[in-house]
């Protein structure tokens, strides 16, 4: 077997969803500053995240939790991996091609399951009508998504990861467009979504043909291998459905405070920046290198790989969780401060951000854990877990929402993260030393939460000292980027002083076991 690189592909899939995160960035920034978080904005917002979640339920968490695995031993052992991919794809097709038209007719009580609190407003016939023109989308992003995992599976990283980017793009083309040219703001944007769909297919259908795999759609038709695959689905579509009951949770509870839909989204938006680089490509890159080990019996291998994910995200989400929740404010204001995005908006956002920055390592650290499941093709287990977790977010959202307001939605996600975390981590002592931390490890996580605390400090005093250049127009943008730079060079420092990392540890590649 010729393993992945684990740090090539690390580096190599969150340099990529760097680029995407930043180009998003800069979309919300436009989004708030054209839309605000005004009945436009929030109608936008809840139409997009239909097509999204159905797309989280269908592809890039069912499908393909279990499509990976499969795929990867597989192709692994030589088993007609082609054949079965494109049995999998025309599958996944047609069920999606009918959940739409249901989708489409459906939509006004979609969107009242995604937002109560927009019945009898103007809100609700412009979500709805937003929502029919943005769900094809759901077509071509999990066709899309399968062939992700085929190319992950085969240690092709670039397109994939590179694919999001397009989205971006096309989106912030679009709204410069509208804006020199007049059109309306929110159609533009529901119009660019299955634009986007279109093109990141078309990317990664390239690059899956280049790797050997032009794959095609035929007759659906269900094969042993395929009752396989759907076997093991079953459980990760349901685990996928109580992770957007979640979400439906959240935005029911900010659907019943004027413009919290819009803080939330935005908060969520600049937390997932480090989710993204960090947790998702670990995700990508660890699950078919697990996978490929356990067929080989490379336990050795496959507790190595798992140690060093664990490792390589700790070290950069324990700072990044510190930072988010120490300079919540100076980063919503500059960055977002403009346009129609007020001051007013301001405290709500930042305060949602920083919540969510408590939750962050746990969110990870799943990204971590579920490959040890998903690659021994069990999805059972993580979704007994998520419905723990999902009772863990409702009792919070919605019993502290008469208390705390619309932040009791970011505090429910927070904590049943960490419940979902907790529960992943235990389960893994069934698995043997495959699924053990190393010694290594061991010894490295509390300097890095040390050397995290330091950075915090630092951070903290900075801002203080900072706080007048964060207002003021002229100089927000350079004092921020002097803040950013300062934890920064303070982490590195205190890491590498402390012993949380050697140089050394970047070159990749997995030792010979003694």
């Amino acid at each position: 077997m010729k393993p992945i690189r684990l740090i090539r592909g690390f580096l190599t899939v969150g340099a990529w969803t760097l680029l995407s995160r930043v180009a998003g960035f800069a979309r919300d920034v436009l989004t708030a500053a054209y839309l605000g978080t005004g009945p436009v904005a929030e109608a936008f917002l809840v139409a997009f995240t239909l097509p999204n979640m159905f797309r989280r339920f269908f592809a890039e968490g069912a499908f393909n939790t279990a499509f990976v695995p499969l795929f990867s031993k597989k192709l692994e052992a030589g088993e007609d991996p082609k054949g079965f991919a494109e049995d999998a794809m025309s599958g996944l097709a047609f069920v999606v091609l009918l959940v739409s038209v249901v989708a489409m007719v459906a939509m006004p009580w979609l969107v009242l399951a995604m937002a109560g609190g927009f019945a009898g407003d103007e809100r609700l016939p412009l979500a709805v009508e937003f929502g029919r023109i943005c769900f094809p989308y759901i077509l071509f992003i999990s066709l899309t998504a399968l062939l992700s995992g085929l190319l992950n599976a085969g240690g092709r990283f670039i397109a994939a990861a590179g694919a999001p980017v397009l989205l971006n793009l096309i989106f912030i083309a679009a709204m410069v467009a509208a804006d020199h040219l007049g059109w309306d703001m929110g159609l533009t944007m529901a119009w660019a979504t299955p634009v986007t769909g279109l093109a990141q297919l078309a990317l990664v259908w390239i690059a899956a043909a280049r790797m050997g795999f032009p794959l095609r759609l035929r007759r659906p038709r269900m094969t042993p291998d395929l009752r396989r695959l759907l076997a093991i689905a079953f459980p990760a579509v349901l685990a996928g459905g109580v992770v957007q009951i979640n979400l439906l949770v959240g935005r029911q509870v900010g659907s019943f405070f004027d413009g919290a839909i819009a803080w939330l989204s935005y908060a969520d938006r600049l937390y997932q920046l480090p989710l993204g680089v960090v947790g998702i490509a670990i995700g990508i890159v660890l699950l078919p290198d697990l996978s490929r080990r356990l067929k080989a019996g490379d336990s050795f291998g496959s507790r190595y790989a798992y140690s060093r994910a664990t490792e390589f995200a700790l070290f950069l989400t324990v700072p990044a969780g510190v930072a988010l929740c120490v300079i919540s404010v100076p980063l919503i204001s500059v960055l977002y401060e403009r346009g129609a995005f007020g001051p007013e908006d301001t405290g709500p956002t930042a305060l949602a951000l920083a919540v969510y920055g408590a939750g962050l390592p746990a969110f990870v650290l799943q990204k971590v854990l579920q490959p040890l499941y998903f690659a021994r093709e069990d999805t059972a287990t993580p979704f007994r877990f998520a419905v723990w977790s999902m009772v863990v977010n409702a009792a919070l959202a919605i019993g502290l929402a008469p208390v705390m307001g619309f932040v009791a939605a970011a505090l429910g996600t927070t904590l049943a993260g960490w419940a979902m975390t907790l529960q992943l981590w235990w389960g893994t002592r069934a698995m043997g030393e495959a699924a053990a931390y190393d010694d290594r490890l061991r010894t490295r996580l509390p300097r890095v939460i040390l050397a995290s605390a330091v950075m915090g400090l630092v951070l903290w005093g900075a801002s203080q000292g900072l706080s007048e250049q964060l207002s003021a127009e002229g100089h927000r943008y350079w004092a921020l980027a002097a803040l950013v730079l300062a934890g920064l060079g303070v982490y590195g420092a205190a890491a590498w002083g402390f012993g949380a990392f050697r140089f050394a540890d970047f070159r990749g590649g997995t030792p010979r076991q003694r």
